[in-house]
């Protein structure tokens, strides 16, 4: 017997809110004091993921602090923390397992900072 329905497409889920809880679990990774030293192919695909979730969540912070009125000082630290995010996302990595591993250190706490943000501006909670 077939199924008959069709996976969710990209156009089913836009006004779906994001997966807070498993983007602070990506950031997590990288946050903890005992955090794990992954490879460097896994580094790389963690990075991806990192600034995967990024992207995502970039606009969705946009969209909720826009409707704050201009003066608003938690709608400015919104703003900057945006403004660092993208700054983030535009440096390119360094060579070396090491150098990896603190790119990807502050992405994570780039992408921690988002998800609070989020948080604040929308009902939703992880």
């Amino acid at each position: 017997m077939q199924s008959t329905a069709r996976p969710p497409s990209g156009e089913d889920c836009d006004d779906c809110p994001p997966d807070i809880a498993t983007m602070r679990s990506s950031a997590r990774r990288f946050l903890t004091e005992d955090a794990f030293l992954p490879s460097s192919l896994e580094l790389e695909t963690l990075m991806l993921q990192l600034r995967g979730h990024m992207q995502l969540l970039i606009p969705d912070v946009e969209q909720l602090i826009a409707r704050l009125p201009h003066d608003d000082v938690p709608r400015y630290c919104a703003l900057a923390c945006v403004g660092e995010a993208r700054r983030k996302l535009g440096i390119a990595r360094h060579f070396g397992l090491d150098a990896g591993i603190a790119h990807a250190r502050r992405l994570a706490r780039s992408l921690n900072a988002l998800c609070d943000h989020y948080e604040n501006f929308s009902d939703v909670r992880s």
